[in-house]
């Protein structure tokens, strides 16, 4: 007889669960990321600053933002590309396609364009109604927590800048 071995369980790939992790740990990986970007922020605006020979932080402000803006889309991009950021390591989340694919630059970097929803609408009130920065960030936090419970509205869970992006999170088994 030529039966062929059986193939032990272990040997064989998970199929990937794209259920979404829960919204407790998607905004808890959300801090844990934003913590991690301060050290991408201080070397950035080093970098900035020696490159322009800024001498006053409010000089050559915009350029240093755009500059920031640049670096985040590469980080972002960079690490979402290979599917985790440091932050979503630690919390077993991963970024992929609605299919379950790794994502490609060009949809890392639209989910980073998308994702900016996330604090653009606030910031962009404080430009017609010259709101103080306390003001701001009231906002902020209060759309930062409606746009994170947006996702109670999706039929998946995921957060709408991933449905824009056709991007999607899920629970990473650690290898």
């Amino acid at each position: 007889m030529n039966a062929l071995p059986a193939a032990s369980s272990a040997a064989l790939p998970r199929p990937l669960d794209l259920t979404a992790p829960s919204l407790r740990r998607r905004m808890a990986c959300w801090l844990y990321e934003g913590l991690l970007l301060f050290g991408v922020v201080f070397i950035a605006g080093y970098l900035f600053g020696t490159l322009t020979q800024t001498r006053h932080a409010l000089d050559n402000r915009h350029g240093l933002q755009a500059f920031v803006f640049v670096v985040f889309g590469i980080y972002f991009t960079w690490f979402w590309a290979k599917g985790q950021t440091l932050a979503m390591k630690t919390w077993h989340i991963r970024v992929v396609t609605c299919e379950g694919k790794p994502l490609s630059q060009g949809r890392a970097l639209l989910r980073y364009l998308a994702s900016w929803l996330w604090f653009l609408p606030p910031l962009a009130a404080q430009a017609p109604f010259d709101l103080p920065a306390a003001e701001i960030l009231v906002l902020l936090a209060g759309w930062v927590l409606v746009w994170a419970l947006l996702s109670r509205f999706h039929p998946q869970r995921q957060f709408w800048h991933d449905a824009l992006a056709g991007t999607r999170l899920v629970h990473a088994t650690p290898r």
